[in-house]
């Protein structure tokens, strides 16, 4: 069973795709490239930078989305946690690992209200909204209360310098054997210093340009 083949599924996605593909968004591109550079290493702006990129997709790859669904099917994940919904390309991948491991609860956080909406609205037409738990706000605040006892995945794909941020909120819930798939890392080195030093319970590895996957020991 593949629910990524499915009839729903599978034009949404392609559909999806060609619409991230197309998108621009003249606010963010007037903005000068030494302030993005700014803004995207900022822990105190980041509401500010992302409010400006509303319209812009920031999908994962469909390399990297069948690589979600493969790792969350493989763990038999039934429980996960995505930092950064965006218009919910990726939480696509996710829900429908769900769905194929016999269902689950997924988390996802956005802070975007507009994106939220949009991700909504694909995920009823995927079929897979059942599955997903739709957070709004800042991860730090919605990710800090009523976590699951146990989860099995995590997907970071939000604001950068948040993501050893959020790790240390979700970390206490992460079985033994949990993966965590942080997206775009070349651009958090603090993340990558955190889940690669000696004295946490990670062992991680880089996976492509710019994707670190780490397991909780």
């Amino acid at each position: 069973m593949n629910t990524l083949h499915n009839p729903h599924v599978a034009p949404l996605l392609n559909r999806l795709f060609a619409e991230a593909d197309a998108a621009t968004s003249p606010t963010f591109r007037s903005i000068p490239g030494s302030e993005r550079e700014r803004l995207l290493d900022s822990k105190t702006e980041y509401l500010q930078l992302y409010s400006l990129m509303k319209d812009l997709w920031l999908p994962v790859s469909p390399e990297t989305g069948r690589l979600l669904y493969i790792l969350a099917r493989s763990i038999r994940a039934s429980t996960i946690i995505e930092f950064g919904t965006s218009f919910g390309i990726s939480t696509v991948f996710l829900a429908s690992a769900l769905r194929d491991n016999g269902g689950g609860h997924l988390i996802t956080t956005e802070f975007e209200p507009s994106k939220i909406a949009k991700a909504r609205e694909h995920l009823t037409e995927g079929g897979l909204i059942d599955l997903v738990e739709m957070r709004e706000g800042d991860a730090l605040t919605t990710l800090s209360v009523d976590l699951p006892e146990q989860v099995d995945l995590v997907l970071l794909d939000g604001a950068k310098p948040l993501y050893a941020d959020v790790v240390r909120l979700v970390e206490k819930s992460l079985r033994p054997g949990a993966l965590i798939i942080a997206d775009n890392v070349d651009l958090c080195p603090g993340y990558v210093e955190h889940v690669r030093a000696a004295n946490t319970r990670y062992l991680s590895v880089p996976v492509a340009d710019d994707i670190e996957l780490s397991i909780r020991l």
